[in-house]
């Protein structure tokens, strides 16, 4: 008998080890976390995509929790400004990062 419930205990404190590893930290994401930034980031480059006066090619986006980093070189800063815009615009972006550059 006191073999089992050492066996339990060692058991639960194993699986509660294992539980607290798939919690985020400040430097890691969740699993939730990065699929969340993954739609946010196809979403944002979606709407890049669908908005004829910029070309997609030339902006890069990223996301890492909520907050979304554009960075590459436009034309002009009005498209700098409308591609801003547009990545505010979607749904689950806490903050843009605009590290554009005007070619």
């Amino acid at each position: 008998m006191t073999m089992r419930k050492r066996f339990s205990g060692f058991f639960i404190v194993a699986l509660m080890v294992s539980a607290l590893g798939c919690a985020s930290t400040s430097q890691q994401a969740s699993t939730g976390e990065y699929l969340d930034d993954s739609v946010i980031t196809t979403k944002v480059k979606t709407a890049i995509f669908n908005e004829p006066s910029l070309k997609v090619n030339q902006i890069s986006v990223e996301t890492n929790k909520n907050v979304v980093q554009l960075s590459g070189s436009v034309d002009s800063s009005a498209s700098m400004n409308k591609a801003v815009a547009i990545a505010r615009s979607v749904e689950g972006v806490s903050s843009v990062k605009n590290d554009m550059r005007v070619k």
